[in-house]
């Protein structure tokens, strides 16, 4: 299965303006160079593209009007004209005073206020990016699979492997066959068990993480069910994935490297899928989730007498 970023985002319909800039952060990296400095462009002023015209556009980014036809279309819009109606309306939305005031930017001597400002602000980017650009269809298909599963294997690493296992405890609290792989020969080995009735996570931010694309191969070619949660949609992670779930990301900056930006994202599908999951078993899920409470219930209670 072989999966391109046309393919991904075929039949979706258009974005609304305030998932325009989250849809170019997603897309960008996957772009060819000149359709970035497209997507880039609108994305900055978009109330002074809205106002040219496809020549105008084309003159302005150095590219041709072919260029800018092709890059509304893989932002989801039928046409240039479509897409100036969505910058006019991101432009209306940031007039009106919606727009941040901060930066993302975080310089080495920021008091440690504006720290907390930057990140907050940049989390809730992250998070409402994410939001925007996950395709439900493909979450609700992701979680059948998971709820009726004999078996769940997971595989991250790094960063990554942080969430994997933060997708494993939630799972097995609700009563869920699951294993969490950061070895890669361990993950390979368990993939080749693998069946039909068994499901595949791959975490990884960058699509093209080896020791995550090999086991989720494995895992597709012996008939198994399988996942890409990924910032990079058309990365080599998708042709092993009968589901993709794409992450986003803030920009990236010396203090803020990418497995900082990518984990707010990736726990933010991770907890859609759980919270899916319950949802479709809840008539064991609730019970699996009281017994767990009650299991640890009297390490949270102060000790009487002491």
């Amino acid at each position: 299965m072989t999966h391109d970023v046309k393919e991904i985002f075929a039949g979706e319909a258009p974005p609304a303006p305030a998932a325009l800039a989250a849809k170019v952060r997603t897309l960008a990296p996957s772009m060819t160079r000149s359709m970035q400095r497209v997507a880039e462009a609108v994305a900055g002023d978009p109330a002074g593209c809205a106002a040219l015209t496809v020549t105008g556009l084309a003159e302005l980014t150095g590219t041709s009007e072919a260029t800018v036809v092709r890059t509304a279309r893989l932002l989801g819009y039928p046409g240039y004209r479509d897409l100036r109606l969505a910058l006019a309306g991101l432009a209306a939305q940031q007039q009106s005073g919606r727009a941040p005031a901060v930066t993302a930017d975080i310089a080495v001597d920021d008091p440690i206020a504006d720290v907390v400002a930057k990140l907050a602000y940049d989390e809730q980017q992250t998070l409402a990016d994410t939001a925007a650009a996950l395709d439900t269809v493909q979450l609700g298909a992701a979680v059948s699979a998971i709820a009726t599963a004999r078996r769940i294997d997971i595989y991250g690493v790094g960063a990554s492997g942080l969430v994997a296992q933060d997708l494993l405890q939630k799972l097995m609290r609700i009563g869920l066959i699951a294993h969490a792989h950061s070895d890669p020969h361990l993950a390979v080995t368990n993939a080749v068990q693998l069946r039909a009735k068994d499901v595949a996570i791959a975490i990884t931010h960058s699509g093209s993480t080896g020791d995550v694309i090999e086991p989720l191969r494995v895992a597709f070619e012996h008939g198994a069910t399988t996942v890409a949660i990924t910032g990079r949609p058309s990365g080599p992670v998708a042709q092993y994935a009968d589901h993709i779930l794409t992450t986003s990301t803030a920009r990236e900056s010396e203090l803020r490297p990418a497995a900082m930006s990518s984990r707010t994202s990736q726990l933010l599908v991770v907890d859609c899928l759980f919270v899916g999951v319950a949802q479709r078993t809840y008539e064991t899920a609730a019970p699996a989730l009281s017994a767990s409470y009650e299991a640890l219930a009297h390490r949270h209670s102060p000790r009487s007498g002491r």
